[in-house]
């Protein structure tokens, strides 16, 4: 699992100060990117396309919340994978994420490469002391 977060901002959020709902899925790319690039991907994240999205709230992120979001692989397949996201303020979930994503190239599904489907699923590497 990667986690990336960041403090809500004012352009993220509507008039009633909750955060909008496209911006849950910005949050989502920017912790895929974090989970990619904890585990040496970041060419897969160039190369892959998203078919779908789940989204399921729980609880209100709100303008000057920290919003942390978990990002795990949950599923592989020939040439998709899951990606499961739980968006959180504090210990509190406010917003959990499927995400299926497909490796193409020239806009045809390819295979997952082994050494890419075990990266996936392997826990990130510890962060180094300091």
């Amino acid at each position: 699992m990667s986690t990336w977060s960041a403090p809500v901002r004012y352009a993220e959020v509507d008039q009633q100060g909750i955060v909008f709902n496209s911006h849950y899925l910005l949050y989502c790319d920017e912790a895929m990117g974090t989970f990619c690039l904890d585990r040496g991907l970041l060419d897969l994240a160039e190369r892959v396309h998203l078919v779908a999205s789940s989204l399921t709230w729980h609880a209100p992120a709100r303008w000057g919340d920290v919003v942390a979001v978990d990002a795990d692989c949950t599923r592989l397949g020939t040439s998709s994978f899951v990606m499961h996201f739980d968006v959180r303020v504090g210990a509190k979930l406010v917003c959990a994420v499927d995400t299926t994503y497909v490796l193409a190239a020239d806009g045809r599904p390819i295979p997952l490469p082994e050494d890419v489907r075990g990266l996936l699923t392997a826990a990130a590497p510890a962060a180094p002391p300091g």
